[in-house]
């Protein structure tokens, strides 16, 4: 998702200068090039050969050094990044940068660059707090500088407070964000995730493999491309995507009436639940105990919650671009043109849970894209962040072209 990116990454003197080691990491994983400075205070806390081994790049830490054949540091530096990021950012290079003081290699490169510069801030919660800085943030926010908040926490001072920087994951997800186009902005898209689980007692349920990877990966997808993400989840142990309100549900009844109290509200569906058929005709109040060689529970048709979002006809809730999914097993091509048919949709993606390097628990997947007009897209196998984002490519386009 950053390949070919371009990072610059300063790290300023604090205590959490040792998350950016960690935060760095994640960036070369996601196939950026970083290139990192550190202030004077920030070689107090971590080494830069702990830097320069994970970037795989020199660190630079001085203001007056030459670097690629004589080309200016700062300046070589500034012009060569796509996006720039001070984590940790204290309020001393805050003020600095906000008062247009240029006095270091780090401030010097921000002032020079005309890449965006996402800053997150960590320092003592006083500091936070205090007018000055926060006029100072006021003021960057302003001219169109990033922010990622800090969060409340004990800090390494003994204080208990706003002031902790935010987790390495979240920072990073707003840099992707800060290099991933707008094309979805002002839209608002609904995304249904995970599996249902249908109860039998207070003990047992029924239920399947989904883990809410796939919809989890639309759901970060969709926020960074600008959009208003709701995401209507069963239950999995995944962790709430940054920036998008997340509905927690648990049968299929419960994601249905979510999803169509919801629906009005949205320019497009994304059905990427795996949702329950069937549920048991009666939830028995206290635990079935076991008795005999075998039991028979009598089963009952769930909602067809995408058919009835395929189903609707205008009027006072209009219908969005309607985007299903079908797990199959065989007949990949078969079912999916049947399901896209059958439930008047405008976008299927069908992928063959049988592989094993694809559909559920896994990080992987390969899918058959069909779409209304007849046209059809075979994906190879990639990602499940890559196939979010080849799924949300396909609805942009479509959406622009109406």
């Amino acid at each position: 998702m950053l390949e070919n990116k371009k990072i610059i990454l300063g790290v300023c003197g604090g205590i959490a200068a040792y998350k950016a080691v960690e935060l760095l990491r994640l960036l070369t994983k996601g196939g950026a090039d970083v290139h990192v400075i550190m202030t004077r205070a920030a070689r107090e806390f971590v080494t830069p050969l702990t830097f320069q081994t994970l970037s795989s790049n020199p660190v630079h830490t001085e203001l007056f050094n030459l670097i690629e054949e004589g080309a200016i540091g700062h300046i070589s530096l500034a012009d060569r990044a796509d996006l720039f990021i001070v984590a940790p950012a204290t309020a001393n290079v805050i003020g600095k940068i906000a008062a247009g003081i240029a006095d270091d290699l780090l401030t010097t490169t921000v002032m020079a660059t005309k890449a965006p510069v996402l800053f997150a801030p960590a320092m003592n919660v006083n500091m936070y707090s205090n007018p000055i800085y926060q006029e100072n943030e006021d003021k960057l926010r302003r001219l169109g500088y990033l922010f990622e908040a800090p969060v409340c926490g004990s800090l390494a001072c003994g204080w208990e407070g706003e002031g902790k920087l935010a987790a390495p994951e979240t920072i990073f997800e707003s840099a992707v964000a800060a290099l991933t186009a707008k094309d979805l902005a002002g839209r608002t898209i609904l995304i249904t995730a995970g599996p249902t689980r249908e109860e039998l007692d207070p003990v047992r349920y029924i239920s399947n493999h989904s883990s809410g990877k796939m919809g989890y990966a639309l759901a970060r997808a969709a926020r960074r491309r600008g959009a208003q993400v709701l995401l209507i989840s069963g239950p999995t142990s995944l962790p709430r995507p940054d920036g998008v309100k997340v509905v927690s549900v648990t049968s299929a009844v419960e994601m249905q009436r979510e999803v169509m109290a919801r629906v009005a509200e949205c320019h497009v569906v994304i059905k990427a639940a795996a949702v329950a058929d069937y549920r048991p005709l009666m939830r028995n109040s206290s635990k079935i105990k076991k008795q005999g060689d075998s039991a028979t529970i009598e089963l009952v048709k769930n909602p067809d919650i995408l058919a009835g979002l395929g189903g609707m006809n205008g009027g006072s809730a209009p219908r969005p671009f309607l985007v299903g999914f079908a797990a199959e097993t065989d007949s990949l091509a078969e079912n999916a043109v049947k399901k896209l048919s059958e439930k008047n949709l405008d976008m299927i993606v069908a992928n063959d849970v049988s592989q094993f390097d694809a559909g559920f628990n896994v990080d992987t997947n390969r899918a058959l894209l069909v779409f209304k007009d007849g046209s059809s897209c075979d994906c190879g196998l990639m990602s499940k962040d890559q196939l979010a984002g080849t799924i949300l490519d396909h609805v942009a386009a479509r959406l622009a072209e109406h």
